[in-house]
């Protein structure tokens, strides 16, 4: 499966539309995570707790939305997109969007 940002792949040309394709997942934060997340606000840094709740919160959406692809018979999704919001007080959801294709290399 190819993902891309684009809407155009390089050396591939689009054959077929299948369709608007999503995945997302909610997420809760822990309060293990903003107990550390509160003392890295007064020292400063990275809050790496975070960043591996949205890396896996990403490509948790990102396999979700390639399994709706599949599902369609697409081998490609362009125009990929990320979005976030707050479902309630310490929850967010992270929804990963694109268009679902069928591509085939350029003669």
């Amino acid at each position: 499966m190819i993902i891309a940002t684009t809407t155009q792949i390089p050396g591939k040309r689009v054959t077929a539309v299948k369709g608007l394709v999503q995945g997302n997942t909610i997420r809760s934060r822990h309060v293990g995570r903003d107990i550390m997340a509160a003392f890295r606000n007064i020292v400063g840094g990275e809050i790496a707790e975070y960043t591996r709740l949205m890396t896996e919160s990403r490509k948790q959406a990102t396999d979700r939305m390639v399994a709706e692809a599949e599902g369609l018979g697409a081998n490609a999704v362009i125009g990929v997109r990320f979005a976030t919001s707050m479902v309630m007080s310490g929850a967010s959801e992270l929804l990963a969007y694109g268009t679902a294709v069928n591509v085939e290399d350029e003669a």
